[in-house]
């Protein structure tokens, strides 16, 4: 069997209380990412969650890194958080029409819901089948804050559909390990202050060892840090990265 890749990463680069712990003072924030992409290979996308942004900015984007750099863009609110999977295709669409002209360097697609959105099996259908006839090219995986998305029935979908189920390691949101799709996505938010908690080098090692063990899977792992708060996230990245080296 064929070893999987590991991807490592941060929750996004634009951070400007980052400057003088990670950005040298000298580097102006246009330059984050270029910065960035020397010191990291992959990168979450987060403010497309909250406002869309150009087509030319994205282009801009991969101009900006190195072959073989790649974006994990968070799916718009206006899909996760408003119409709560409901009615999906002109959303969809939306974000596809930014996203397509970069989709050779895009990793999973991060569609992250909020707690009050509970798994209902008709919504949930109509999504992934939307999902699988128009965007099959793509690759998805759900943060969910609802345990009603652990049940058989949930999990069973997310395996037919070959959607990922992401494994969010906080201190308050419902955690549950259990692999959906050759793809493993883990998130981590801060293993006690919520984004602004660092993770011990024990803990690190742990991780490492289960990362290469599930690419030895032949699983490929994304795993990103958004504890960003005190610069944890770089640190803790950077970190991972050199243990998991170590193991390779």
């Amino acid at each position: 069997m064929e070893s999987g890749h590991i991807h490592i990463g941060t929750s996004g680069w634009s951070y400007k209380h980052w400057a003088g712990i990670f950005y040298p003072e000298d580097v102006k924030p246009a330059d984050y990412l270029s910065f960035y992409a020397k010191r990291f290979s992959v990168s979450e996308l987060n403010t497309s969650f909250y406002r869309l942004p150009l087509k030319s900015t994205v282009k801009k984007w991969v101009s900006m890194v190195p072959k073989g750099f790649l974006f994990c863009p968070k799916m718009s609110r206006y899909l996760s958080h408003m119409k709560k999977l409901n009615d999906p295709e002109e959303p969809l669409e939306r974000f596809f029409k930014i996203f397509e002209p970069i989709k050779n360097h895009l990793g999973p697609i991060l569609i992250q819901l909020p707690p009050g959105v509970q798994f209902h099996h008709d919504v949930v259908s109509h999504f992934y089948g939307v999902v699988h006839e128009h965007y099959s090219e793509y690759r998805f995986a759900m943060e969910v804050r609802h345990p009603s998305w652990f049940g058989e029935e949930s999990i069973d979908l997310m395996k037919k559909n070959k959607i990922t189920l992401v494994f969010a390691q906080s201190d308050r949101f419902p955690y549950h390990e259990e692999i959906t799709a050759k793809d493993i996505f883990f998130r981590f938010h801060g293993p006690k202050d919520l984004y602004s908690s660092s993770y011990p080098d024990s803990a690190l090692k742990e991780y490492a060892q289960k990362f290469c063990d599930w690419s030895n899977e032949g699983h490929n792992v994304w795993a990103f840090f958004n504890n960003d708060v005190n610069g944890h996230a770089f640190r803790n990245a950077a970190k991972l990265q050199e243990y998991i080296d170590q193991l390779a």
